[in-house]
This record gives C-alpha cells, structure tokens and sequence, in this order.
C-alpha cells in the first residue's frame, strides 16, 4: 500500500494503486473515479513522482473508470512539473476517460498510449536525434 492515507474513509477506494520504477521510468498507477473529492491525492501523487528521477512519467489509467474536469486540470498542472512535457504520458485510458480527454481537447496535448508497455518503450520526440 501506498503512504497517501485514507483521508477519503472507507467508501471509495484509494485513487493512488502505486508508483514505482520501471525501464528508467517513473510509473504511477491509477484506479477507480478520479475527481474533485480525490484531486489532492493524484495531484501530491503526480507531483512527487515528476521530482524522481526518470527519464518520462507513465501514468496507468487502465483501472480508471471516471475523471473530471478537476482531474484533467490536475494532469495538465502535473505535466509543468515534468522538465520535459513531451515525457508525461498517460497510457491505457479506458473509453470513459479518453471520452473526456476528447471532449476536452487535451488528447490533443497530450501523449496517449494504448498501455503501459508501449508508453514506456516508445521513442520520444526529445529522444530523436
């Protein structure tokens, strides 16, 4: 289990699942309805894990079944912590969730990937020589 508390009680589970390191990569797994009532948890989560050392940000989406408006400024505020944004990538968004990437515009903003493995193999722009 993660450090992120249980300030949300015993009703919803904890948004946070993990945060490791993986290929040189930070990883942050996600999971369940990502909202206002959570958005401190992800943004502290997000925020600690673009200070570690990586050379991109990986987030997991693929057992997030909900966002919000709250949650994809929280996305977007957490990539301006990242020195390079072209290395925040979110991976495995279910239908729901890249619904609201869609709607919102930010698909266009941001790097989708189908899963993890492919966020964390793919070439990166500021890879390119």
């Amino acid at each position: 289990m993660d450090s992120f508390g249980d300030d949300l009680g015993l009703l919803r589970e904890q948004p946070v699942r993990e945060i490791a390191e993986q290929d040189g990569a930070v990883l942050v797994r996600l999971r369940g309805e990502l909202d206002v009532y959570n958005a401190g948890l992800v943004r502290k989560a997000l925020v600690d894990a673009a200070a570690r050392d990586g050379s991109r940000l990986v987030i997991d989406l693929a057992e997030v079944s909900f966002v919000d408006s709250t949650l994809l400024g929280v996305f977007v505020e957490a990539r301006t912590h990242v020195t390079d944004r072209r290395c925040f990538l979110l991976a495995a968004a279910g239908i729901e969730v890249r619904r609201a990437l869609e709607v919102s515009g930010l698909d266009r903003h941001f790097e989708l990937h189908d899963d993890v493995d492919s966020a964390l193999g793919a070439k990166l722009a500021s890879e390119t020589g």
